[in-house]
């Protein structure tokens, strides 16, 4: 009685293929996924000019 067989992993295995497909789902549907606002757009600071 092995700790770790082959059902084991072909499990595992299933279950990270199914949960990426899930996660591509939800975050790749509607108009605006959610994607967007997982990575917020990148905004430059201002630039100043040093005082003298």
């Amino acid at each position: 009685m092995g700790l770790f067989k082959a059902d084991f992993y072909r499990s595992f295995a299933a279950g990270f293929v199914l949960g990426a497909l899930a996660l591509v789902a939800v975050l790749g549907s509607g108009d605006s996924p959610l994607s967007s606002n997982v990575v917020p757009n990148a905004v430059a600071a201002p630039a100043e000019t040093p005082a003298r």
